[in-house]
């Protein structure tokens, strides 16, 4: 059955999303995007040496690649906010009602956490802009729980980093309170703010000469070579870029608040594809071939508190040049947070609304905003936020990235067999659908390959975040709905004969053992 997506103008009095937004819009609130590489452009330098370049370069295609996916199963289901995740969950559920929820919570565990980690940046760049390093503000911290078992040093602590970030954070939640439309608008004067000067940055030191070849040589791992351990290293490098350069995938949450979804969705997630892909081609490539990697890969760098100053001196000027930076960096997290928050809370939202999550987040304000859903969100980030080690949680979050990669790609050919008379506004050229498919084996093996690079309970901390939906789900579905679906999510279009026989199981099997591949590659 074919899905209207006419609404009437009095659906967010119903706890509904109104459609309010055209693809400008779907752009706009994604536009914090770009500004992710600024998050880990130090800790992959840092990591994989001058390749880290090449890292970036590789992971923003891929991202690029497997977006055609994205687009054509965003349009299967034009009444459906959330993103990638849901739409792939629909082609799961004939086949496990346990690995679709998998694949709504992933997502969401991966896109969450930007908000503690951008919120802490933003904060840290406040504290270096106002205060000394060494100030009592600075240096005041009360530690809460030891986590050294996951890792070492890592521990949950109370400073004053924490109270800047929560009131980052709500600052944000005011903003998205009366819904898309508002946010998008204020994204859009925010994103120019942001994202001119990236390019400034990415462009100028090429025209005046400051890229040096040298700071490209030797063109090896940090380990000094393309050994075990350096193909290991580029792995891991692939794996943490991954969730910034794939991450505009992001810009089909709003599809049931495009006025026109069928046209509005692809060309939301192509613009916002390619200027991610100019971006994370021109940025990393000014910053090493300026700086070179001895200060790229400094702990100011890594941290983030050292990149306003880097970036004065790759485009010169003083301290008024400085501070604008500083200030622009500031906007730059706020305008990640406000684009997480977005669609992480969507995802909820439609999670709810579909039967996977808890009941109370499928509920939106009278502005059409998913508040409950936002209140979660910023409750979760609450407690990131005491984390003393923030790559860390971006690496654990990166793996549940990647299980909902794997899931959402094998969802595009899933669809075609099982839905393919169903009608589709985009069609992706069938070829990049079966790439699609073939990346996703790719991003298990870069699962298992890379992630332990960042810590040695990552990849197990990741996997028991992944595995916590299983019980959510069983009491939603099983003690509250009785072991059934809500009907707006069957008549959304379930398929009701699974035409792909045993090939989704054997795919979760193939898998698991790229995973298991990439372990014993890692050593």
């Amino acid at each position: 059955m074919r899905e209207t997506t006419k609404r009437s103008s009095t659906e967010a009095d119903a706890g509904e999303l109104p459609r309010s937004i055209t693809w400008t819009g779907a752009f706009w609130v994604a536009s914090g995007v770009p500004a992710l590489v600024l998050f880990s452009i130090g800790s992959i330098a840092s990591t994989t040496g001058t390749i880290s370049v090449l890292v970036w370069a590789i992971s923003v295609t891929l991202g690029l690649i497997q977006s055609f996916t994205y687009a054509e199963i965003a349009g299967l289901y034009p009444n459906k906010s959330g993103g990638a995740s849901v739409y792939g969950a629909m082609a799961w559920v004939p086949y496990s009602k346990f690995i679709a929820p998998v694949s709504v919570w992933c997502n969401w565990l991966a896109w969450s956490p930007v908000l503690a980690i951008g919120a802490g940046l933003g904060a840290g760049y406040l504290l270096t802009a106002l205060f000394p390093a060494d100030a009592a503000i600075n240096t005041w911290s009360v530690q809460l729980v030891d986590l050294g078992m996951l890792k070492d040093g890592l521990a949950l602590r109370f400073n004053a980093q924490f109270l800047i970030a929560a009131g980052l954070l709500l600052l944000v939640f005011a903003l998205q309170h009366h819904g898309i439309l508002r946010a998008a608008r204020v994204q859009t004067v925010v994103g120019l703010a942001v994202l001119i000067p990236l390019l400034v940055v990415g462009v100028v030191p090429m025209l005046t000469g400051d890229v040096l070849a040298s700071n490209f040589q030797p063109f090896v791992p940090v380990s000094g070579a393309w050994d075990n351990a350096g193909w290991t290293l580029f792995a891991g490098g692939l794996f943490l870029a991954a969730w910034s350069a794939y991450a505009f995938e992001t810009s089909v949450c709003y599809t049931s608040e495009l006025r026109d979804p069928a046209r509005d969705t692809p060309k939301a997630i192509f613009s916002a594809g390619l200027a991610c892909l100019l971006v994370y081609l021109l940025v990393p490539f000014a910053f090493q071939g300026t700086l070179g990697l001895d200060r790229l890969a400094s702990k100011e760098i890594v941290d983030n508190t050292g990149v306003a100053a880097a970036m004065v001196d790759m485009v010169g000027g003083g301290a008024v040049i400085g501070n604008l930076l500083t200030v622009m960096l500031i906007l730059a997290v706020l305008l990640s947070i406000m684009t997480t928050m977005a669609g992480s809370s969507r995802t909820l939202y439609q999670g709810s609304v579909d039967g996977w999550l808890p009941r109370y987040l499928g509920r939106a304000n009278r502005h059409g905003a998913p508040t409950r859903a936002m209140w979660t969100d910023l409750a979760f980030n609450l407690v990131l936020l005491l984390m003393s080690d923030y790559v860390f949680v971006l690496a654990a979050s990166t793996v549940c990235y990647m299980i909902f990669n794997f899931l959402n790609l094998n969802a595009g050919w899933l669809h075609r067999v099982d839905n393919a008379d169903r009608p589709r506004p985009w069609r992706a050229p069938t070829v990049l659908i079966g790439v699609g498919g073939v990346l996703a084996f790719f991003n298990a093996l870069l699962l298992g390959w890379g992630a332990n690079v960042w810590g040695g309970g990552a990849l197990l901390t990741g996997l028991v975040f992944a595995a916590l939906v299983i019980p959510v789900f069983a009491y939603r579905h099983y003690l509250r709905d009785g072991g059934q679906f809500p009907a707006s999510m069957v008549e959304a279009g379930v398929a009701t004969v699974k035409k792909a026989g045993v090939l989704p199981y054997l795919v979760l099997v193939g898998g698991a053992v790229m995973v298991v591949i990439g372990q014993v590659l890692a050593g």
